[in-house]
């Protein structure tokens, strides 16, 4: 049976741009996927609820799968 980790697939989210002229809930995305500042890259699991995420500050970050 394969390991767990090795069937987790994951992201490499990095913020490319400023939230400052965003929406609170846009600014409330980028920091609940551990992002904050420009250039600042996180891992996050490639799942559903973080997909959902991702698209919704799509024009923020840059991501990469892992």
């Amino acid at each position: 049976m394969a390991d767990s980790k090795d069937s987790k697939k994951t992201l490499r989210v990095t913020q490319i741009k400023s939230t400052i002229a965003c929406p609170a809930d846009q600014g409330a995305t980028i920091r609940a996927l551990g992002l904050g500042k420009i250039n600042r890259s996180v891992e996050q699991v490639d799942n559903p609820a973080v997909r959902g995420m991702i698209f919704k500050v799509k024009h923020l970050v840059k991501v990469e799968e892992i």
